[in-house]
């Protein structure tokens, strides 16, 4: 079934599957980069969100910032956890909601992880000009916080 011709709308949706199809691609090669650090991209992605955060938080607050189901979010964390990368720590705010926070050896795990995040990150911008690449995340910055106004409106279509 075709769709009909809208000059908006096709551009946008040549965009959203080049980044399904990047979204892919870079979780398959974040987990050849990271698996022999014993690590996944999912797994990475967490131990980044937690280590980048600015104070220990709650996994429903860090699925949030990802993006992401916090059921998913609580499994990764809950098997970091079992591989002594996170601990949980009373929340004084909430009871229930446990606090994450990075181990001695989940940082470590994060850092190796960067080392080699770097130079690859490097060589997949070599040729491109800094300003397209920030150009880039902006767009995606600015798509993703239309998504989010928009995830408490109501169905339209």
């Amino acid at each position: 079934m075709k769709m009909p011709n809208d000059t908006a709308a096709d551009p946008m949706t040549r965009l959203m599957l080049e980044t399904f199809r990047l979204n892919g691609r870079l979780l398959a090669a974040g987990d050849r980069l990271v698996g022999p650090l014993g690590l996944t991209s999912a797994r990475w992605q967490v131990l980044g969100a937690v280590a980048l955060a600015e104070a220990p938080q709650p996994v429903a607050q860090i699925a949030r910032r990802m993006g992401l189901a916090r059921q998913s979010v609580q499994r990764i964390a809950d098997d970091l956890a079992k591989a002594g990368l996170l601990h949980y720590a009373e929340n004084p705010d909430h009871r229930r909601a446990k606090l994450v926070d990075l181990t001695a050896a989940g940082r470590a795990a994060y850092d190796q992880a960067m080392a080699r995040h770097h130079p690859w990150a490097q060589g997949l911008a070599a040729g491109i000009d800094p300003a397209a690449i920030e150009a880039a995340a902006g767009l995606l910055r600015e798509i993703g916080a239309r998504l989010e106004a928009r995830r408490a409106e109501p169905d339209t279509s």
